[in-house]
């Protein structure tokens, strides 16, 4: 195969944050969510230039080491080679380190702007591809799948490789983030978790993700009892227990919530009508912002932001 060429213009990858587990579906379910981080690259002569603002723009490097740099450079090997140089600028709004999808959102911006600057990307690096390289980069597929693909996304490993099928949530759902000020790691988190869980708990779970697929996508009304969990929240509280107390004072009112991936953020699952009451429910510790879904997944955006954006 012959080097790849690149595109002289710049090109802007608008990815989605993202809520992982939803409950019951521990490493399978995804959900996109409206809130999103911004980067543009373009090819340069030479070196690399980063520039960053927003969620991290004090602590993240600004070299190789850059999470969506590396997602970068991996994908370019895909491609076929490397540019001589890298201009990149982030616009972070994601919050880091709160279960939210930063580093998914990271690695598919830089997957996908590496395929859109490159001519001819959409052949040398098809759709399966780019989620087969995103979940080798993440770990684990779920978060990557939904923030590829947008919308509800069930993932799974099949013989070493990622796979993902999505689905229309319903419009009546109203997602609330209660995001605190301190961030857990996911590393923290995992560790928690037990080797084995009893039987009857792996049985509740595998039932109430099969219900939480129909409550997502056509009945809302039972999305309180489809995302009860048995097999990792109640390990990991005591990593987050401000975030555990609350995911069960919301539920103790009937409200569908979780905790959103690794934690530390609390998600809840509302409806119309329900959102901006169940946002005043948490205290003044926590960062309550009522989101849409986003249905787009990551995307190529003009350069130029319109109005509405």
């Amino acid at each position: 195969m012959a080097g790849p060429a690149f595109r002289a213009a710049a090109v802007r990858v608008r990815t989605p944050a993202t809520s992982g587990n939803l409950g019951p579906g521990f490493d399978a379910f995804g959900l996109a969510l409206g809130l999103y981080d911004d980067v543009v690259v373009r090819v340069a002569d030479s070196g690399l230039h980063i520039d960053i603002a927003g969620e991290g723009s004090d602590t993240l490097p600004r070299d190789e080491t850059h999470l969506l740099v590396r997602s970068l450079r991996t994908a370019f090997d895909l491609l076929g080679g490397q540019p001589r140089g890298l201009e990149v600028v982030c616009a972070n709004r994601i919050p880091h380190g709160r279960g939210l999808g930063s580093s998914s959102a990271a690695i598919c911006a830089g997957i996908t702007a590496a395929r859109a600057v490159t001519i001819g990307g959409d052949a040398r690096l098809d759709d399966a591809a780019m989620l087969e390289l995103a979940a080798e980069i993440e770990g684990h597929p779920d978060n990557v799948a939904a923030c590829l693909l947008g919308g509800f996304t069930i993932s799974w490993m099949e013989g070493g490789v990622a796979r993902a099928i999505r689905m229309d949530a319903s419009d009546s759902i109203v997602p609330v983030v209660f995001v605190p000020g301190k961030p857990v790691l996911t590393e923290t988190a995992r560790g928690l978790l037990p080797r084995t869980v009893p039987h009857v708990d792996a049985a509740v779970n595998t039932g109430r993700a099969a219900l939480l697929v129909e409550a997502l996508t056509r009945r809302p009304d039972l999305l309180l009892p489809a995302t009860e969990d048995r097999l990792h929240q109640e390990y990991r509280a005591p990593s987050m227990p401000e975030s555990a107390a609350l995911v069960e004072r919301l539920r103790a009112d009937g409200v569908p919530a979780v905790i959103s991936g690794a934690g530390p953020t609390v998600l809840a699952l509302t409806v119309s009508g329900e959102a901006d009451k169940v946002a005043r429910l948490a205290g003044d510790e926590w960062a309550a912002n009522r989101l849409s879904l986003d249905s787009a997944g990551a995307s190529v955006l003009p350069l130029t932001p319109t109005r509405t954006e």
